[in-house]
């Protein structure tokens, strides 16, 4: 009896625990059946599942980026529209976060063996209207000006978020670009000057989002954890973190860029802050 507590013990301390994101074009039944068939043959993996039905439309796809960023997993998805695939898989790229559609290798192993072409479907029958297209329009400028990406060219931005790394700014942009809002991210370097564009940069608003370096350390250790990155020892010690929110901060009252806590709010919170000053200025400006 004993050694098989040891055993169930051991078994428990080897499990580990991923979140695996099934986006579907329908109702869900075939991802979730590959997800469900392929944990089975994997021993020692516990799953946690999200669904997303019913994926046709480009302005869907920030939002899902926008949990991805925020709780990244293995993505499983059934997106056979041309244009909504390639943002969801550009957008998990950009990510890092590993993404595959379901039928694959079938439809290329079939294809090569009839000779057929691969042609996926382009989405017909949606309502584009203008609000449909400022949000695409925000989606594809976020996601190349994400983490620093398109530093240089910034005025196009309608928001531009800076911090330290891990402080939400990401997944605070996507949910943004979801609300068809044009957002870049620059993460504050230690030891090396903010970029010169963003510091000229005149027409966008610019917001300091900064997090409790108590929160910050666990989030940072976290990430490592999953890199399984032993070696990066600085990027989560507690008295370097402390003195880079603290510099970040300075910089922020310097340049009198509003601050946003993001400690304990949600990224829905911190967004509706920021739509919120957004519209005062907005108002300031008539």
């Amino acid at each position: 009896m004993a050694k098989e507590k040891g055993k169930d013990k051991a078994k428990a301390a080897q499990t580990r625990t991923i979140v695996l994101h099934l986006v579907s074009h329908a109702s869900g039944e075939l991802v979730e059946m590959l997800a469900r068939n392929a944990v089975n043959q994997l021993d020692g993996l516990e799953v946690k599942r999200r669904l997303w039905k019913m994926v046709r439309r480009l302005d869907q796809v920030p939002e899902i980026l926008g949990v991805l960023a925020s709780s990244p997993g293995y993505v499983l998805h059934s997106i056979s529209h041309s244009d909504v695939r390639a943002a969801l898989e550009e957008g998990c790229h950009r990510l890092d976060i590993p993404c595959q559609f379901a039928l694959e290798p079938l439809i290329g192993r079939l294809a090569e063996y009839s000779g057929a072409t691969v042609q996926f479907h382009n989405s017909s029958g949606d309502a584009f209207d203008e609000d449909y297209y400022r949000r695409v329009e925000a989606m594809k400028y976020t996601l190349a000006h994400d983490d620093g990406i398109g530093s240089d060219d910034l005025e196009g931005a309608d928001v531009i978020i800076v911090g330290v790394s891990r402080a939400t700014k990401t997944p605070t942009c996507m949910y943004l670009a979801s609300r068809g809002i044009k957002a870049a991210n620059v993460p504050l370097v230690p030891g090396a000057p903010p970029p010169l564009a963003l510091l000229r940069a005149s027409k966008p608003l610019i917001v300091g989002l900064t997090v409790d370096p108590v929160r910050l350390a666990m989030v940072r250790a976290a990430r490592l954890t999953a890199l399984q990155d032993d070696a990066n020892t600085d990027y989560a010690d507690y008295d370097g973190l402390r003195k880079e929110v603290l510099e970040a901060r300075r910089l922020f009252i310097r340049r009198g860029w509003p601050i946003i806590d993001a400690s304990h709010r949600s990224i829905e919170q911190t967004a509706s802050m920021i739509i919120e000053m957004l519209r005062k200025r907005a108002g300031e400006g008539q």
